[in-house]
Order: C-alpha cells, then structure tokens, then sequence
C-alpha cells in the first residue's frame, strides 16, 4: 500500500524540481519513499514547510525488513548485531536503535539494556516485558543522564557519519564506559562508496576511522564488514545502476550543492534504484542472507568498519 498523490506531493516535487511526475499517481518505487507504517509522519507533513520536512525525513534512510529491497543493506547491518551479540554482557548501551530490531538481537545477552534514539522508536512490549530494557529519546552527543562508568558495552551501528562533532561523540563513549569496557561501531568505508549520501555528515577511510576513535581510546581492534560472490554481484550490478543515473548530473550538483538540497532528490532516486534492482533481480536480492558478510581484518575493500574499542 502506498500513498495516493496530493497537492502536497506536486508541490515537493516541484521545489526539488523533478519534472514528469507531478501529472499523474507516483510510481510505486518514488511513492515508496515515504513508508505506509509512517502515514502519522505524512499526515503531519501537509502541514509543514520544505525546511521542517528535511528535518522529519531524517528517518527515511533506515533500513526496514519490512521493503524487500532493502533487503541486502538490511542483512549486510544485521551482521553487525549478530557479531557483537558474540562479544556483550552486562549493561549494554545502544546508540542509534532505530527500528529495533537489534534490541532483540543483544538484549538477550545483557543483564540491562538502554536503547537511546533520536526519534521515537518504541521497543515492541514483547521484548520490553522479557528483558530488562529501557527507551530514552534524545540527541547525541552528549549522552545526557548517563553517568561515568557506568556502562560495560556501547553499541553505535551507523551513527557516527550522522554525527556533527564526532570527536565529542567518541569522547563521550569512553565516558560512559566502565573501565575494561568496550564499544563496537560500524559506518560505511567511504572508499566503497557510490555516491555522495547527503544523510552522512561525513565518511571515513580506515585511517580516518582509525584516527577518530583514537582521540579516546588506545586500544584499537579495526576490522571490516566483507560480502561474498553473491553481495559483491549485487553491489557490481547497483554500481552500474548509480553510475547511470550520475550521468545525468552534468553540473556535479551531487557534490557541490548543500546537503539539505540534495536529500530529497537522493532519497527518491536511492529507493527507486533499490526497487529495480530488486525487480530485475529478485532472487539475487531475495536472497541474500546476513550470513553472506563476514567480519575480518580491515583492507580498503570492505563494505563497513567493524570497530571493537576497550577503554
């Protein structure tokens, strides 16, 4: 199900200057970039200005299990929770939890569980009822009302390249952490990278991830998130699908607009490659299971830093 076209919708594609569609319905990729489970989020939307929408949107890069063609990102972030659940225990810390579905992948393991998020994600009562597990809403960093030494493990997967003043935010980790505590982060390896994604502040290459997390920490184990034949056939056939679409873009506006100007048009053009992709491909995509990423030593091939940091 997705939404029907209204005067809204002709007016945001309009001031984002995306031409042919305003005529007639969205197609189902473009329409899908606002998701049925958020129509509270849409119905607020008609009453809002085009500065107040970015600021909403935000959530819109998030993979969801619940779109088949997120599926790929969505197992290659799945990974990183199956690996930490290896290593937590104790009272654990999730920065950036999201829509939740790494609560149930970790909490199992802690003897509590803080999930701090900029939105409101409520955790399912399911989960809330069996673990011990608690949800604050607020912007990071710093990490307001979470004491000094307080915590044995913080989880941050795919937080930090959203992060303004990263360097507070590595500080603050170690901040809370118990002595002998650790942290596991991922973000994407900005030399893997298609495109400009105007949703991350910044990206990092290893040894700018490396230099980062060593403004804190002295202990450093950097590894990579690596996908097998059938992700790299994925990301070969997305690199050719991006490479297409940027041709079209004779000015270089990708990279030299402001961020803000380009998240829209980013946002609709990412979900509607992710939807071909994933027509003309669907088994491939359909297929794809968080088993074919593995963690290893970090090189410039890989898709994600793996970052295991003790204090």
């Amino acid at each position: 199900m997705f939404y029907e076209q209204t005067e809204f919708h002709k007016e945001l594609l309009q001031n984002f200057s995306i031409k042919g569609l305003i005529d007639k319905p969205l197609p189902r990729p473009l329409s899908g970039f606002i998701r049925v489970r958020r129509l509270d989020l849409f119905i607020t939307f008609a009453n809002q200005k085009p500065k107040k929408i970015m600021s909403i949107l935000q959530t819109a890069e998030r993979s969801s299990h619940l779109d088949p063609s997120e599926n790929v990102i969505f197992q290659r972030h799945l990974i990183a929770y199956k690996e930490a659940a290896k290593l937590i225990s104790g009272t654990v810390l999730e920065i950036g939890s999201g829509e939740g579905y790494g609560v149930s992948e970790l909490a199992g393991k802690s003897e509590k569980y803080l999930a701090i998020d900029k939105y409101f994600s409520p955790i399912s009562e399911d989960l809330m009822g069996k673990y011990n597990i608690e949800f604050k809403q607020m912007n990071v960093p710093p990490l307001r009302g979470i004491a000094d030494n307080s915590m044995d493990f913080v989880v941050a997967f795919q937080v930090i390249e959203h992060i303004q003043d990263d360097e507070l935010f590595i500080k603050e980790i170690y901040r809370v952490l118990k002595p002998g505590g650790k942290a596991v982060l991922t973000t994407p390896n900005i030399l893997m990278s298609l495109s400009r994604n105007p949703w991350h502040i910044r990206e990092y290459t290893p040894s700018e991830m490396k230099n980062i997390l060593q403004i804190s920490f002295k202990n450093i184990d950097l590894k990579g998130v690596y996908g097998n034949e059938k992700v790299l056939n994925y990301y070969a056939e997305n690199k050719k699908s991006v490479d297409k679409i940027r041709k079209w873009d004779i000015f270089n506006l990708e990279k030299n607009l402001p961020r803000w100007m380009v998240q829209m048009p980013y946002d609709i053009l990412n979900r509607f490659n992710r939807h071909k992709l994933q027509n003309n491909n669907e088994s491939l995509v359909d297929g794809i299971e968080f088993t074919d990423y593995s963690v290893k030593d970090v090189s410039d091939g890989c898709l994600d830093y793996f970052c295991i940091v003790t204090k």
